[in-house]
Parts: structure tokens; sequence; C-alpha cells
């Protein structure tokens, strides 16, 4: 039986693969691929309308928060004036009050931990619009300067391909 037929089916795809990869290569090393890197972190943080978006929320939240700090306020001074008179005043007063001291304080927690999950609730709202917009510019750019990849992480980056800059540029361009 000829060599030829000897040999394995595995090894003689192995051979058709490395042979056309040797012959197409130089096709392939002609076509330059361009390629860009994007920090997402520094987009969000610097991107003109993620300040806007952050500034309004903080707005948005502002009067519940002042109420909250208020309600907070108004029982310091309670469990201060429970102090003061807590000699003079009958033992059941006292308790009353002390329960109604700690009464408030519950209150004021649960409020202040709903306060806290609906401010992350709009805050994610408003990241990931910003991160839309944000993704929108990128491609936009991509397509125009005509972009084979750009990548949004990597251990090492040249700042040739770093394309950060321009991305936060035509983010500021926008209405």
């Amino acid at each position: 039986m000829p060599t030829f037929f000897r040999t394995s089916l595995p090894a003689m795809l192995y051979a058709g693969v490395m042979s056309f990869a040797l012959f197409s290569a130089p096709s392939l090393a002609q076509s330059a691929s361009k390629i860009g890197f994007v920090d997402p972190v520094r987009l969000i943080e610097q991107a003109p309308q993620g300040a806007t978006a952050f500034a309004a929320l903080a707005d948005e939240f502002r009067s519940r928060e002042g109420e909250l700090n208020g309600r907070h306020d108004q029982i310091q001074a309670m469990e201060t004036d429970l102090e003061k008179n807590i000699l003079v005043m009958e033992a059941t007063s006292a308790q009353a009050r002390q329960r109604e001291i700690e009464n408030l304080k519950r209150r004021l927690a649960r409020d202040q931990q709903e306060l806290r999950e609906d401010y992350n609730l709009r805050r994610n709202e408003e990241l990931a619009k910003l991160q839309a917009l944000v993704r929108e510019v990128i491609v936009e750019l991509a397509r125009a300067e005509e972009y084979d990849l750009i990548v949004e992480q990597a251990v090492y980056v040249s700042d040739a391909i770093n394309i950060t800059d321009l991305v936060l540029d035509r983010l500021a361009e926008l209405p």
C-alpha cells in the first residue's frame, strides 16, 4: 500500500489548512485593519451630558433629602429635650416619649432607605441613557472614520489608537 494512503485524515486536513493559510497570507497582510480604543469610565465621567444628567438628578432628590434631614434634626431635638426633662417627667410619660422617638427613628430609617433605592434606580436609568448615547457616538465615529474594530478593554493601549478624546469632542458637539 502506498505511503500516501497510510497518512491519517486529520494530518491531511492540517496540511491542507496550512497550505491555504500560507498562500492566502499575503492578501490578508495587504489589508491593514484600523483599530481604536475608548475608555468607557472616562467617557461616562467626562461626558458633558453626564454632568447635566447628574445635576438634574440631584435637583430631583434635593427636596426629599431636605425633608429627611429636617425630620432627623427634629428627632435629635426631641431626644435632647427628653434628656433634659426626664428627671421631672413621670415615668410613663418619659417611656411614651421614648417610644415615640424610637418609632420616628425607624420611620426615618425606612424613608432614608427608600430614598437611596429611588435615587439608585434613577441614577441607573440616567447611566443607561448616557451609555446608549456614548455607544451611538462611538459607532458613528467608527463608521465615519472607517474603523474596523473599537475596543473598550485592553491590557495595554498605545496613544496612537486611543480615540477617547475624539468621542468626548463629538459628545461636546451634541445639543
